[in-house]
């Protein structure tokens, strides 16, 4: 079983999505992901590993995730895909958030997430979570919090 926001856990979502092509973003993404090259960063503070971040990567109808340490650079992915987006929140949260149990609209409106960047491309990124989910089931099942 591998634990929420580990770079195990990372490997095993990469690994549930490998050669899953997405739909690309709709009209309401926004002119940062309209060609569904983007990448979305998640800073979570608390966490098992102390602060890490989460990076999303949309590139060419895929998806993948990286987890690293908190102070790892900000500027893109690490293989050029800028982020143009970035939320900041609790691991709590963050907990709460992938186990259905609080939605990014609650979290947002009571102020559990801070935001910075393009929100257009959160739409995008949401769309294509949505799409992944059916692939990431068993990895969702197996994880620990």
């Amino acid at each position: 079983m591998a634990r929420f926001l580990s770079p195990a856990w990372a490997a095993a979502v990469n690994a549930a999505l490998d050669g899953v092509a997405l739909p690309a973003p709709g009209p309401e993404a926004g002119l940062a992901a309209q060609d569904g090259r983007f990448a979305v960063a998640q800073e979570v503070a608390g966490t098992p590993d102390g602060d890490v971040r989460l990076v999303l990567t949309a590139d060419a109808g895929t998806l993948s995730m990286a987890v690293g340490p908190a102070d790892a650079p900000a500027a893109d992915d690490g293989a050029g895909v800028p982020v143009v987006v970035t939320l900041s929140l609790a691991y709590d949260d963050a907990a709460a958030l992938s186990r259905g149990e609080l939605t990014p609209a609650e979290a947002l409106t009571a102020g559990r997430i801070r935001v910075r960047g393009d929100l257009s491309v959160l739409a995008a990124a949401q769309g294509m979570l949505a799409a992944a989910r059916e692939h990431t089931r068993a990895v969702d099942a197996d994880t620990t919090y």
